[in-house]
């Protein structure tokens, strides 16, 4: 059998012949949606493990060579991603050796990891609870030693249309004015029958289920606090999709969206007031999404803190 130095030289290898007639400057070239595991802790010490796809690359600064050594990034990757928890040191690392084993060929490295986390939330007056899959969208960057983190989920939530509840009131109005005579006295029992009854409520407001993007930069050292976040941003709107629902806690959400009326303007400066407050976040930029039931379009808002020019500016 042959030794491994000989079988080494019997594996050829195209890449490392250039293509003058081809020579250029390449911006990234990498892999993207690598399947691996992750190690994931979402701020509560409970460290879970997740199916993720991965994106690596790097750029490829020699004109005169023909590619990368994406064999190099994958183990990597699978190496670090698949038995360590995921960190912002961590990931600085993963992206140093990215750019250490391409020294002659690269000096920028970027990575992204998109995975959900399971997160277990209560029902709204029930004893009950259950899971929520909240996706994670990790980003990072390295170019010489400057360093750049950005991480990102959705919340999903009810929106009740504040100008839909106002003309659904008129109408209640107006049909109260049609069944009870101005002129006589009022009958408790009557009005009381009339309320509880589809006469009576001619017309209801309509909502719809939205999506609040987040993207976040954290400061150093601040790592991944996603049940806070999502803690906070549900917390601001006040109406965030359940898990579990008996009859008491569907009661209990239908007078959260009765009491909290919001257009999407609304809900975008709740979430920039919220994460303003929030010292651990040094910049984001949030897109939220009512996904309309009046039409089929769908009413949008953006709003960041604005500290890096430019950052979430346009659509």
């Amino acid at each position: 059998m042959p030794n491994q130095e000989n079988t080494a030289r019997l594996l050829p290898d195209v890449a490392v012949h250039a293509q003058p007639h081809l020579a250029g400057a390449l911006d990234w070239v990498g892999m993207a949606d690598i399947q691996v595991p992750v190690r994931f802790d979402a701020g509560d010490g409970d460290v879970q493990r997740a199916s993720a796809k991965v994106g690596a690359f790097v750029n490829l600064k020699r004109p005169d060579k023909r590619g990368i050594h994406m064999s190099r990034l994958y183990l990597q990757v699978e190496q670090a991603l698949s038995t360590q928890t995921l960190t912002a040191d961590s990931l600085h690392a993963l992206l140093r050796g990215f750019l250490d084993s391409h020294k002659d060929l690269s000096d920028r490295a970027c990575l992204s990891i998109h995975f959900e986390q399971l997160v277990r939330r209560p029902a709204l007056r029930s004893a009950h609870s259950g899971w929520r899959a909240y996706p994670v969208c990790i980003e990072a960057s390295l170019t010489g030693d400057d360093f750049l983190l950005e991480f990102g989920t959705e919340v999903v939530y009810s929106s009740t249309c504040p100008a839909s509840a106002a003309l659904s009131r008129q109408l209640i109005q107006d049909q109260f004015a049609s069944d009870f005579d101005a002129a006589k006295p009022v009958d408790h029992a009557a009005v009381l029958a009339w309320l509880g009854s589809e006469h009576g409520i001619v017309a209801t407001p309509h909502a719809q289920r939205s999506v609040a993007r987040l993207r976040i930069r954290p400061v150093a050292g601040a790592g991944f606090h996603l049940i806070d976040l999502v803690d906070r941003v549900e917390h601001a709107l006040g109406t965030p999709v359940q898990t579990a629902v008996k009859r008491e806690d569907e009661q209990a959400f239908a007078l959260a969206n009765g009491g909290n009326l919001m257009f999407c303007e609304d809900a975008a400066r709740r979430i920039q007031k919220a994460l303003d407050g929030d010292a651990a976040v040094s910049d984001f930029h949030i897109r939220v999404e009512h996904q309309e039931s009046l039409h089929p379009h769908d009413a949008v808002a953006y709003a960041s803190k604005g500290l890096d020019g430019g950052y979430g500016s346009t659509p």
